[in-house]
């Protein structure tokens, strides 16, 4: 408790109050008379050491007696009304206790740091309204003596609305002019709100309802019933690729919207929030401001705006990635969330959490609607629909009843090595890509590997340039000719001699997007080509500049990461290439065909999605594959089918909650000992129905200059995992150098 004796008498109630910034600590202070705004979810400004702090609200509690009259008072509300509500205050600490993680660290993600901070606080601009207009004497007696000031009176008298920002008057140099008139009653200076819209200046046009066929018709009643009558039992849309799912997300919102409801849209990737936001922009163009995006690569304004936009009621629909899974839509009716079987949606640092899993709890919470779509379910929700936790809604052709794409597997260990390709194109790729160039047609080519080559290899003595912080072969990067860590971001200078054994024969091995971008600018010399990878994305706007261009025609092929797999609509796109399709394959990883067999199937849904046929060409070294075959046949279920008989075989997710535990240490020995010494006080904690493998190296044993050593536990309810683990971790009270965590529900066994 915090206690010093207040000078002034305080009402009989305290206030626990989570400080921010001290990781989990909870401080119980008084409130002051006068104070009755304070509730569950306020924040609040409180003294701390000498200086001031802020926080948030847990609950309202009675004094304890021992501490009656001595706790210090809150010095202020930060905010009129609670800035978390009671039902995202509900969701934290649910989530807290699931993932095994502080409760702050959970409020951290509902309170975005621009708004918990403070930093920010509304833009604003000065105004000139037009109030009197003087006659053609005046007015000439003005233009002589001020011609600046003739000049802003004609200004705002041509304008429609009779008032202009000061900035568009001329700037600071009119604020002078502006005053003198001012004075003479002729205009008055406000003060108005700018909004920060992430959208800039761009503008949408109005879009109108498409007519729906029968399948989307169906569920868009499913939908609307279940937002009206307020069931929160998830309903599981699974649409091929192209088979209007977003236009049923638009009339669904619709609705929603004109019931009063709030509507929150998750979407995997910052990557497809530009394209979700033009959609729902243009179809509520007449509500300006109905619309919000939250994600972390808008500026802390946008972000700051655009959340109390939201927290005010004045923004209806909320859309971004995971993080916008808190964002506080009021009167909350309806949840999408798309791509729901997207890994992206998993959080990979603390805390460790699942936005689709956490929007089903808010629905539930909310008493809201929730619709997961995808064309590619995950295993986990396919399992929740065979079992009836949730609804199945089926879409299973295209709106514009096209065909689905042809797919082709070219086995590459047959294919001739052709050296002008370096074996990166096949031949009938790269004759199908010509063909799509004569045709004024478009392409897109995936690779999930950025960089030029996968690594720098000696011939001679068989030395790997490694990262020197993590155990990884470093990245060739051509553009900026260095060598990159993709894990850390470490790089290094390319060195002309093998550091080994001096050999000058030393080669880069593999390839990434930059060499097939060479490569391909080599083969189609005329062809316009752009590269989508994180490497080119970092400038904000880049990527929808790069799509945009790409839907606009000005490019011919798109050649990029998974970042372009899902999602994406262009009409004019004919072939999708898929050059090496084993890149996810083989790793230890549970999920790995079922990730496999999803990046195939969407990518393969950009062609033909117009009205021209399309055609895919899958390369691999691994035909054979069940995740590419069934992607082949675009045949979810067949592999849906197959998957799980195998998942319940080996009793892996989602017949079973799986979790990691990682001991992190500089010193590799350390790391070991702790892992062996919590795996032994485990195995007498843990439940028998808990299953808990050795310890041993990480599969990528060093990372960031640490040594990593991980086991991993299975068992039939995740919270006993969670329960045991972090009260032993605790009790275990490693040191300063060791870092323990532990992954509910892990997605990435890396």
């Amino acid at each position: 408790m915090q206690g010093l004796f207040a000078d002034e008498p305080l009402s009989d109630r305290a206030a626990r109050v989570l400080v921010d910034g001290l990781n989990d600590m909870v401080l119980d202070y008084a409130i002051p008379p006068g104070m009755d705004g304070v509730m569950r979810g306020s924040r609040v400004e409180v003294p701390l050491r000498g200086r001031g702090a802020t926080g948030t609200v847990l609950c309202l509690v009675p004094p304890d007696d021992r501490w009656r009259g001595a706790l210090r008072p809150l010095r202020r509300l930060v905010n009129d009304e609670p800035v978390v509500s009671s039902t995202l205050m509900d969701l934290a600490e649910w989530a807290a206790r699931y993932y095994a993680v502080p409760v702050e660290q959970m409020i951290r993600c509902i309170v975005p740091e621009p708004v918990r901070q403070e930093r920010h606080e509304e833009k604003t601009r000065k105004v000139a309204v037009l109030t009197d207009w003087p006659d053609d004497e005046k007015l000439n007696k003005i233009n002589a003596r001020a011609p600046r000031q003739a000049h802003i009176l004609r200004y705002l008298h041509q304008s429609s609305a009779k008032r202009a920002p000061l900035a568009e008057l001329g700037g600071a140099a009119t604020l002078n002019p502006c005053r003198t008139l001012e004075k003479l009653g002729y205009i008055r200076i406000e003060e108005e709100t700018v909004h920060r819209d992430p959208a800039g200046e761009e503008t949408f046009a109005q879009s109108t309802p498409l007519e729906l066929n029968e399948e989307q018709a169906a569920v868009l009643k499913r939908v609307i019933a279940a937002t009206d009558g307020g069931d929160s039992r998830p309903m599981l849309l699974q649409g091929v690729t192209g088979s209007g799912k977003t236009e049923v997300y638009l009339q669904a919102a619709q609705h929603a919207m004109g019931q009063g409801k709030g509507v929150l849209i998750l979407v995997p990737e910052i990557s497809l929030t530009p394209q979700t936001m033009a959609r729902f922009k243009s179809r509520f163009a007449d509500s300006p401001g109905a619309v919000a995006i939250l994600h972390s690569a808008m500026s802390d304004g946008e972000r700051f705006d655009e959340w109390h936009a939201i927290r005010r009621g004045q923004a209806r629909i909320a859309i971004g990635p995971r993080s916008a899974l808190f964002a506080p839509v009021k009167n909350l009716g309806l949840i999408i969330v798309d791509e729901e079987h997207d890994g992206s949606y998993k959080q990979e640092n603390s805390p460790r959490y699942h936005g689709r899993d956490l929007a089903v709890l808010r629905a539930k919470m909310e008493g809201a609607a929730i619709l997961l779509g995808s064309a590619t379910p995950s295993l986990e929700s396919l399992q929740n629909a065979r079992s009836g936790k949730y609804a199945l809604l089926r879409m299973d052709r295209r709106a514009d009843g096209q065909h689905l794409p042809l797919t082709r597997v070219l086995d590459m260990r047959t294919e001739a090595k052709d050296k002008r390709n370096l074996g990166i194109l096949s031949e009938r790729l790269r004759m199908a890509i010509e063909d799509r160039l004569r045709k004024q047609q478009q392409v897109i080519l995936l690779l999930n590997r950025r960089g030029f080559a996968r690594a720098l290899q000696c011939p001679d003595c068989g030395h790997v340039a490694q990262c020197e912080h993590c155990a990884l072969p470093m990245t060739y990067h051509a553009t900026e000719n260095r060598l990159v860590c993709h894990l850390c971001g470490f790089r290094a200078i390319v060195p002309r001699r093998c550091p080994e054994c001096s050999s000058e024969n030393i080669l880069l091995e593999g390839y990434g997007t930059q060499k097939v971008e060479a490569v391909l600018r080599r083969c189609f010399p005329q062809a316009r080509l752009q590269r989508v990878d994180a490497d080119v994305t970092t400038r904000k706007n880049a990527l929808r500049d790069i799509l945009s261009d790409f839907r606009a025609g000005k490019t011919d092929i798109l050649l990029g990461t998974q970042m372009i797999a899902k999602g994406l609509d262009f009409p004019r796109v004919t072939l999708v290439g898929v050059l090496n399709a084993d890149l996810g394959l083989n790793i230890p990883d549970p999920r790995a065909a079922e990730r496999t067999f999803q990046l195939l199937t969407q990518v393969a849904g950009r062609a033909g999605r117009g009205e021209l046929d399309g055609e895919v060409i899958i390369q691999t070294y691994s035909p054979q594959s069940c995740a590419i075959q069934f992607a082949r046949r675009h045949d979810t279920d067949g592999f849906a089918e197959n998957e799980l008989g195998l998942r319940q075989q080996f009793d892996f997710p989602p017949f079973c909650h799986m979790a990691v535990l990682t001991i992190r240490s500089p010193q590799e020995d350390m790391a070991r000992f702790s892992l062996e010494t919590l795996h032994k006080r485990l195995l007498t904690r843990l439940p028998q129905h808990v299953q808990i493998s050795d310890p041993l190296p990480a599969p990528i044993p060093r990372a960031h200059g640490q040594f990593r050593y991980q086991c991993t536990l299975r068992a039939p309810g995740a919270r006993i995992i969670a329960d045991v683990v972090s009260a032993e971790i605790a009790d275990m009270q490693f040191g300063e150098d060791i870092i323990a965590t532990l992954d509910i529900d892990a997605y990435s066994f890396m």
